[in-house]
């Protein structure tokens, strides 16, 4: 018993080592003095300053906020619809259907997705003169078509566990569908939103295969321009501005361990005073 305890705790730790070692690695690099990687020339600040001055890779950082952003928003509000249709409207006809075209990009090999984007906006294009040419739009709508299936999933999951019986009485007590969807609905299902949100966000943000089908020049995004920097090596920058991201990510992810741990404290010890003391 005691060796299969052991071991279940040397493969953990050997699973976190083979997760966390590149990063660590990769933030420590971001503070070498040296360009080569393989050279350590001691602590230094050089390649974040150099990153201020690096406007490209700037520049294509806030693209890829603000088209991830839009994105994920989109996917939101057709995610949350599809999932309200497959959930709540019951058996109609082309239910499965529609259900396996929402659930498509899910299985879909991302080359295959890319490549059918692009085809569909330059046949749009020619046909209605929309989108005019590859660039941010072609983008949102791309991201945003990917997007929708995992904004769909977290949705329909949340939907399936909500009891329909508050917005049963809401209705019952005469308010009117879209009252009690603001008032009932729309409240219990706000973590779901969020959760698909940040989902797409960062599935938006990470994207390269779809995004290097469908932009074009003057919008090339963050993952982009950091593949085409890799491929003729390594630049110290890119690695600075990992870290900075990285670091953003890791303190929003603790802030809110954080106020949940505390949040969760506080219903324990407002429980534990409410309840009768022994005679």
């Amino acid at each position: 018993m005691r060796r299969q305890g052991l071991f279940v705790i040397l493969m953990t730790f050997a699973g976190l080592v083979f997760l966390y070692a590149p990063i660590v690695t990769m933030m420590v690099l971001s503070f070498n003095s040296s360009r080569l990687v393989t050279v350590w020339g001691g602590f230094s600040l050089h390649w974040y300053r150099e990153l201020l001055n690096n406007e490209a890779l700037l520049d294509g950082a806030w693209l890829s906020i603000e088209i991830a952003a839009l994105s994920a928003t989109a996917a939101v509000v057709l995610g949350t619809l599809a999932g309200f249709v497959l959930s709540r409207f019951g058996a109609f006809r082309g239910k499965v259907a529609m259900a396996g075209m929402v659930s498509a990009p899910l299985v879909m090999p991302e080359v295959i997705t890319g490549l059918s984007l692009l085809l569909l906006f330059v046949a749009m294009e020619e046909l209605i003169g929309w989108p005019a040419g590859r660039g941010i739009t072609t983008l949102v709508l791309s991201h945003a078509t990917f997007c929708m299936a995992y904004v769909a999933i977290v949705v329909q999951s949340r939907l399936a566990q909500m009891d329909g019986v508050l917005e049963e009485a809401a209705l019952d007590l005469g308010a009117r569908p879209w009252r009690a969807f603001l008032d009932v609905t729309l409240p219990m299902l706000a973590p779901a939103l969020i959760s698909g949100w940040l989902l797409a966000f960062t599935l938006s943000f990470d994207d390269l295969v779809i995004s290097s089908f469908v932009s074009g020049p003057g919008s090339s995004t963050l993952p982009m321009l950091i593949f085409s920097k890799v491929r003729l090596g390594v630049s110290p920058d890119v690695n600075a501005l990992a870290t900075i991201m990285i670091t953003i990510v890791a303190a929003c992810v603790f802030l809110y361990a954080w106020r949940a741990s505390t949040r969760l404290g506080r219903r324990k010890s407002g429980a534990a005073g409410t309840q009768p003391s022994g005679a």
